[in-house]
């Protein structure tokens, strides 16, 4: 008998189900292994893998002919990984219109397609999702004790606490979000699925991405030079240095290139700067923040295990932030919300700004722990608060500090402490 694994409920479930509900087609992208096809498939009725190579063969034949039997099945029918047959998305966007109603398509992809000046946008007919790997609270590796859906509706009375320590910590950062690991018990077959998911992008994935062909070794120099620079608004230039520091020489239009193509399939996801209206004089940094999907896949492409992050905690500190940042926007977009980043002139800063649709905010700093460490980012998000123009921008709903381990609690001067394993959407 073949043994089912079991599936762990997703956040993404409830977007998915309202987008079925809303949109001709909902397209579902993400990074490769991140668990897209498993939570789609549980909506669709017909499913087509174009992964397949004579599926491949087969439904390509029908798009090159325009033969209608492309598009025959029982509704919801699913397009697995359709960016390889990027046509796919004109015919779709049409049949939509022919067929009127909802819920009739899906298309899961693990890259964008190549560019096409003359495709539809597809506004009105598709609905788009980003899927990311596994959030803590997803994995169950988070109590959730402190909803960031109930801060938001003002209800501020947290409770909780982290029982991991800074190892099982590191460990988590190390392992990622990806399905296949969470579900596996032995720690070191968990750990390798990371380093196996980097070999494949460098020595497949990316050649594939925009049919140029690129070198592995320079893809791989490159993301050791992004996973150095995690976490930070680093340079093109700032990377090249970083490489050229370690014998490596690349344009830095090459490294763009690059960069690019990492994007297009979901493994780099910078964080775009906030712009509040300020009361001071302040200057506002607009420098993307630059960050991976997922922090499994720095740690991988540094060599690092959990013990090399114990034993460099600036190194552990900065993967650590990445995969707070992964969990905030899984939880954020949850709830019609978008994660930024926050830098001014005057050296004042937030890892994270969650910013609803409804123009509700909140201002989030991201520390390994130590009392010393979260005082002072207490006292930097109090200060951010008051360099806003709050009649413009409204008040803050809270200042938070994420931590590794510890209790979740409420400081006398209102700053709420919560450790990642503690929260939740």
């Amino acid at each position: 008998m073949i043994k089912v694994p079991k599936y762990y409920d997703r956040l993404i479930d409830k977007s998915f189900d309202l987008a079925l509900k809303t949109a001709g087609c909902v397209v579902v992208e993400g990074a490769k292994w991140c668990g897209k096809s498993t939570t789609s498939k549980r909506f669709a009725k017909t499913i087509i893998e174009l992964q397949r190579p004579n599926t491949y063969k087969i439904y390509k034949l029908y798009s090159d002919s325009g033969d209608e039997a492309l598009l025959n099945g029982e509704k919801p029918l699913m397009f697995d990984e359709w960016q390889k047959i990027p046509d796919l998305w004109d015919y779709i966007r049409a049949e939509v219109d022919v067929l009127g109603g909802k819920g009739h398509f899906i298309l899961t992809g693990s890259a964008k397609p190549l560019e096409n000046e003359g495709r539809h946008t597809g506004i009105g007919r598709m609905k788009k999702l980003v899927m990311r790997p596994m959030s803590l609270f997803e994995s169950k590796e988070s109590i959730g004790s402190v909803s960031l859906g109930d801060l938001f509706m003002d209800n501020m009375q947290i409770s909780g606490k982290e029982e991991k320590s800074l190892n099982d910590i590191a460990f988590l950062v190390c392992r990622g979000g990806w399905p296949e690991a969470v579900t596996i018990l032995d720690s070191v077959i968990a750990l390798k699925i990371a380093k196996d998911y980097v070999s494949s992008l460098i020595e497949t994935d990316i050649v594939e991405v925009d049919g140029i062909r690129r070198n592995a070794s320079r893809a791989r120099a490159i993301l050791k030079a992004y996973a150095r620079n995690i976490s930070t608004p680093a340079k093109l230039q700032t990377l090249q240095k970083d490489m050229q520091t370690n014998n490596e020489t690349i344009d830095v239009r090459t490294i763009e290139s690059y960069i690019n193509a990492l994007k297009k399939l979901f493994i780099l996801e910078d964080i775009e700067a906030w712009s509040p209206r300020l009361r001071s004089k302040a200057i506002l940094r607009t420098a993307d923040t630059r960050q991976f999907t997922c922090p499994s896949i720095a740690a991988s492409v540094l060599d690092a295990n959990p013990t090399d992050l114990i034993n460099d905690l600036n190194t552990f500190g900065l993967l650590f932030e990445s995969m707070c940042i992964r969990d905030l926007r899984i939880y954020a977009e949850s709830l019609d919300g978008k994660v930024y980043n926050y830098r001014d002139s005057r050296g004042l800063e937030a890892d994270a700004i969650i910013h609803l649709d409804n123009g509700k905010w909140g201002a989030i700093e991201i520390k390994l722990g130590g009392e010393e460490a979260i005082d002072k980012a207490a006292k930097s998000l109090m200060a951010l608060k008051e360099s806003v123009d709050l009649d413009v921008m409204k008040q803050p709903i809270f200042l938070m500090v994420i931590s590794a381990t510890g209790y979740a609690y409420k400081r006398t001067d209102g700053v709420l402490v919560v450790p990642i394993g503690c929260l939740k959407n």
